[in-house]
């Protein structure tokens, strides 16, 4: 005999629901373990406080993610701050990569601006490691918290706050209560629109594809970006002659680039890199990921908070994406650690509040200046060519201009600040 509705609950999205659903009570909820979500409670493990993330995907999926083509370029302050959190520590030898030196190179010509790492008082500009050992670290150093819960394969369907808490309704049927939630799930963040946050989001009409390759000569530690008129090319370093390749592209043109065979595809980059690579190989697939750039209306409602992506996603020109992601989990951290060593509720808008002051004081100025960027190096017109071409001139010679440069691309004058 089937039971009655009033029995068993009803039947939603395809599963059914009883009504008696389990409710699990944290003081924070994390909503996606990805990067940013996991920093967050690596930031929050020795605050005592219970701690629950939800992910999608799968424990083994989280303890061992796949490559997926991006290598993240990572600044002084997310290596000091990596370090912190016991994560750098766990990066196995051959797998982080220094970048001492960059270029950039407007179309054919052979002039490019240049940053040299001496100029930082540093032996680098910067990092390279791959985001799937990123994720994998950042895993690994929750470990052995008791008080940090990672429920995987776990979906949530509804979310709302109260005055005195939060609570999330997952697929599984139970519910979970906090005093604070915090999105960390993508710049496409479904919680986010649940909660009523508005979003300015920028669709580049571009693909970046990605991917890496060997190359015949050395390439001296040095990145490379080129600036051509349909397409951008970087060239970033990794192990001995490896290289990581971002393409990015018209997205109506990337079908094209994605059906190359290798050695056309190695060809094109080889034309458009010169000769300063030698022969290039390819060495994985090539993965694509469309380009929009989305910055959150606000940072913070009443007990909810976004971070990550969810909060400001990036075009990856700049590489700040992860880099923005990381300094907003810190700083969120340290926010509600004053207001508990204060005797304050830490969800309350006072502590939100300036987190999200903070943060969007920090990442506003980067997040407009690289769609600035981009905006002038893909435009195609006569004007825009001759813009590109003075200012990569000039910024060899304007040394305020080109230190303020260097300090968003490294982030090196905040390590010596107090963290």
């Amino acid at each position: 005999m089937k039971p009655a509705d009033s029995d068993m609950g009803i039947l939603k999205h395809g599963l059914q629901y009883p009504f008696w659903r389990h409710t699990m009570e944290y003081d924070i909820i994390i909503i996606g373990a990805g990067p940013a979500g996991l920093s967050f409670a690596r930031s929050m493990a020795d605050s005592g406080l219970k701690i629950v993330l939800i992910e999608k995907s799968s424990k083994k999926v989280l303890a061992n993610p796949p490559y997926d083509g991006r290598e993240i370029a990572l600044t002084h302050l997310s290596h000091k701050l990596m370090n912190g959190l016991g994560m750098w520590q766990l990066i196995p030898d051959g797998q982080h990569f220094k970048i001492r030196d960059a270029k950039v190179l407007n179309g054919d010509s052979d002039y490019s601006l240049n940053f040299d790492h001496r100029d930082t008082g540093k032996d680098n500009l910067g990092f390279m490691v791959a985001n799937n050992v990123i994720r994998k670290v950042a895993y690994q150093s929750l470990q052995g918290f008791d008080n940090v819960t990672i429920l995987t394969e776990k979906e949530v369907l509804k979310i709302g706050t109260e005055a005195s808490h939060g609570w999330v309704d997952l697929s599984d049927g139970n519910r979970l209560e906090a005093k604070l939630l915090v999105a960390a799930d993508s710049r496409f963040s479904t919680t986010r629109r649940m909660m009523g946050i508005s979003t300015s989001m920028l669709d580049f009409g571009r693909t970046c594809i990605v991917c890496t390759m060997d190359a015949e000569l050395s390439h001296d530690d040095t990145a490379v970006e080129i600036f051509h008129y349909d397409r951008t090319l970087a060239i970033l370093p990794l192990s001995n002659n490896q290289v990581s390749v971002v393409v990015t592209l018209k997205s109506d043109n990337s079908d094209d680039v994605l059906a190359m065979d290798k050695a056309d595809f190695a060809a094109d980059i080889m034309g458009r890199a010169g000769d300063q690579f030698g022969k290039l190989s390819l060495t994985s697939k090539l993965f694509a990921y469309p380009l929009v750039a989305t910055f959150a209306k606000s940072f913070h409602k009443p007990r909810f908070a976004v971070i990550g992506d969810a909060a400001v996603g990036m075009h990856p020109v700049t590489a700040h994406g992860f880099n923005l992601g990381l300094q907003g989990a810190d700083t969120l951290a340290k926010e509600i650690k004053r207001a508990i060593s204060l005797g304050q509720d830490f969800a309350t808008s006072t502590a939100l509040q300036q987190y999200s002051t903070i943060h969007r004081r920090a990442s506003l100025p980067i997040y407009h200046g690289t769609n600035a960027v981009v905006r002038l190096f893909t435009t195609d017109t006569p004007p825009a060519r001759v813009a590109r071409d003075v200012l990569l001139h000039l910024g060899n010679f304007i040394t305020p201009a080109k230190n303020l440069i260097m300090e968003r691309l490294t982030e090196e004058k905040a390590t010596r600040q107090d963290m």
